[in-house]
This record gives structure tokens, sequence and C-alpha cells, in this order.
């Protein structure tokens, strides 16, 4: 039995017939190309006449008609990067974005004159994957990490990754923000991302949000519930110096400033993403 072979080139020519679902047509189906081939990209421009195999032409049709039907990327092929690390991804939980990679970016500014071997202990909150207190246990190895989220599905899929990367300094539970950390005793650092979408945004009909759980995307408060809720209790959880790290919408960077001086934090800083827009803001509590 016969079948048309399909080249690489050939692949690559039908990114256009993505241009109304996606922002980068051509760069999806290189990620495709690259899973299936099981090649970096730069294969693909080494080798634009390879063809596939009837199996790996069949696979990625399939991709290619998921991703028609708006699909993201990265649950089409079980993976997302993040900080460099491969992360398992799934519909239970948000796919990580690159904007996120600024938080990690400014808890290990706060710390770049720390002793290689000095011990400190980070809370990520909504933990998610566990994009975050892996990638930042991953560089700081003497660090004690522990990730939360409340749902069991995200706890189960952030072990997976934990096991994954084989990072034993890092632990996960489940736990509704605080609820399950009564016990645990004091963070130097304590880091969240948490849903801030205005639940009537538009653009949560638009995009890869539409296959990702809207627990994990809006909060109450035109958004500023959940941050409101972390900003508030974190002092009983951080030592009397820690620092407070969130993620938080690109016009809610005033709103979450006041909340950190309201709270008993100085030397709060806001820092843009790639768009310029605001997008973290840190604090360090002031006991006192």
């Amino acid at each position: 039995m016969t079948f048309l072979t399909l080249t690489v080139a050939d692949c690559l020519k039908k990114s256009s017939q993505l241009n109304d679902i996606s922002d980068s047509p051509r760069l999806d189906i290189e990620i495709f190309l690259a899973h299936i081939l099981q090649k970096d990209r730069t294969y693909l421009f080494t080798w634009p006449e390879k063809e596939l195999t009837e199996e790996q032409m069949n696979q990625f049709n399939l991709f290619f008609s998921r991703r028609l039907a708006g699909e993201p990327v990265a649950h089409i092929i079980g993976q997302r990067e993040f900080w460099s690390l491969p992360l398992t991804v799934n519909s239970s939980t948000l796919i990580p974005r690159p904007d996120t990679e600024l938080l990690v970016e400014a808890v290990l500014g706060l710390f770049a004159e720390d002793d290689e071997k000095k011990s400190r202990r980070l809370l990520d909150l909504g933990t998610g994957t566990g994009a975050i207190v892996l990638a930042l246990a991953n560089e700081k190895k003497s660090w004690q990490c522990t990730g939360v989220d409340k749902e069991i599905a995200a706890v189960e899929l952030a072990e997976k990754n934990r096991a994954k990367f084989k990072l034993d300094n890092v632990r996960i539970l489940q736990s509704d923000w605080f609820a399950s950390l009564t016990s645990e005793g004091s963070f130097d650092i304590i880091v969240g991302n948490p849903p801030y979408i205005d639940p009537a945004d538009e653009h949560l009909t638009q995009g890869d949000v539409r296959f990702e759980p809207l627990s994990a995307l809006i909060a109450d408060k035109k958004g500023l519930a959940d941050l409101e809720y972390i900003i508030t209790h974190s002092p009983k959880y951080l030592t009397p110096t820690g620092f407070l790290l969130v993620e938080h919408g690109h016009d809610q960077g005033a709103a979450v400033r006041d909340l950190f001086t309201a709270n008993h934090f100085d030397d709060i800083n806001t820092f843009r993403d790639f768009g310029r827009n605001e997008r973290v803001t840190v604090g360090k509590l002031n006991a006192s």
C-alpha cells in the first residue's frame, strides 16, 4: 500500500493555514515536527527534504488538526519548556507562560550575592505544573522549596515533574493557599502566580485560555481577590525580613503596590514583562 509522503518542508508550508488560529503558526509547526522527529528545531532547517514515515505523518496530521481546532500546542505535545525545563503539562492547570520567567529572574536577583551553599526556605503558592518552584529549586540546590496547590490533579502533575527532574529539595503538597501549612514554620521567600483575570474579561473566550481551567485564571474583585488574600496573609508565614513576589495583571500594578504597603511591606518594586507591562511586584516584610 502506498501513501503520499510529506517532507519537513511540506509540513512547514502548512503553517499559513494556522494564521487565524495562532500568533506563531510557523513556530507551532516547528515544535510539532521537532517533537515527532525527536530532533531540535535546527535539524528542520538543515534537512528540509527529510521525508516523514507513515507513522510520523499520521501523528503530524493529528497534531495539525487539533491545532486547527484551537487546542494549545503544549496540550497537544504534552510539554512546555520553562526556564529550560521541559515540563509535562495537561489540561488540569495553566500552561506556563514565558512572562512568568520574570518572577524566577526577580527571585534569583534578590539573592544573587548568596553563598552557593546558603540555605533558604521558599514557598510557591498555586504551583500548578510546578514551573516556578522547580525552576528555582533547580537553580538553588541548597534551598528547601515547597509548592502547594488546592487541586489534586495539579499536585499530581507537579509531583510528576518534580520526580522527572529528580529535585529532592522540593516538596509538593495539597493546600488551599496557606491552609495546610500551619506546622511548616516561616519562609524566606513566598512566590505566587494566582488567578488574576477579571471574570468579565473578553479574552477568556479567545485563544489558548479556552482550554485551561477557569479556576486557575479568574478571581473576584476584578481579578484582585486572590492577590489580596495572598498579600494579606503572607506576613504570618514569612521570616521578619522575608520577601513576597507575585505575578499580576498588566493593569493591577498600582493596586498590588497599595496592598503591599497596607500589609507592612517595604522596598516595593514592580518589574515589567517582555511587552513592557507591569507584571511582577516584590516587597520585603517590615516586621518591626
